[in-house]
């Protein structure tokens, strides 16, 4: 049950998991789950791990520790100097187009998770999570920023190229100089 927590919680990422969902799926009462999340808190103080389990009121997820956060920084400084990749570039697109849309809209639209890639724009600035959806589990409703119009030198979002107009290849490739010049 252990591991399973542990890949339970790594799987949720930022999202955390309930105690009341935990409890669930890995179908234990309330004391067996304590014992776990105290065994997970204790592997990662007394380890060389670089994260820990918290918990946020009902909401249990890992963070990283405080101690390493000056290579963390470099690490997102680094993430943040590269290009967007043609993937990033679809879910920006997906969202300039589609906004206010959520996670899982955009996954439905791809046909694959967009995760990583949310986390990527978000880095980048060119995407902000805007609110909470009323649907369930409250998901996040994501949009453009006005530096990604910057980036693209726009005004507003009426500005944005056609997509139903005949030859738009010309206007995407040039959405993605301008995007990942900045």
């Amino acid at each position: 049950m252990r591991a399973a927590l542990d890949g339970i919680l790594f799987l949720r990422g930022d999202c955390g998991i309930t105690k009341d969902e935990a409890q669930e799926i890995l179908q234990i009462d309330e004391e067996q789950l304590r014992q776990l999340i105290n065994t997970l808190k204790e592997e990662c103080q007394s380890s060389e791990k670089g994260i820990k389990l918290v918990e946020h009121g009902e909401i249990l997820k890992y963070i990283t520790k405080e101690e390493n956060a000056d290579i963390y920084e470099r690490l997102v400084q680094n993430e943040m100097a590269k290009p967007l990749t043609q993937a990033a570039l679809e879910v920006l697109a997906i969202i300039a187009y589609n906004q206010p849309i959520t996670r899982l809209e955009i996954d439905e639209i791809r046909g694959v998770s967009s995760a990583h890639l949310i986390r990527r724009l978000l880095l980048k600035d060119l995407i902000y999570e805007a609110e909470r959806s009323n649907a369930p589990g409250r998901p996040i409703i994501y949009c453009t920023t006005s530096q990604f119009l910057d980036a693209l030198g726009l005004q507003s979002l009426d500005d944005l190229p056609k997509i139903d107009s005949e030859d738009h290849r010309e206007e995407i490739e040039l959405f993605a100089q301008k995007v990942n010049e900045n």
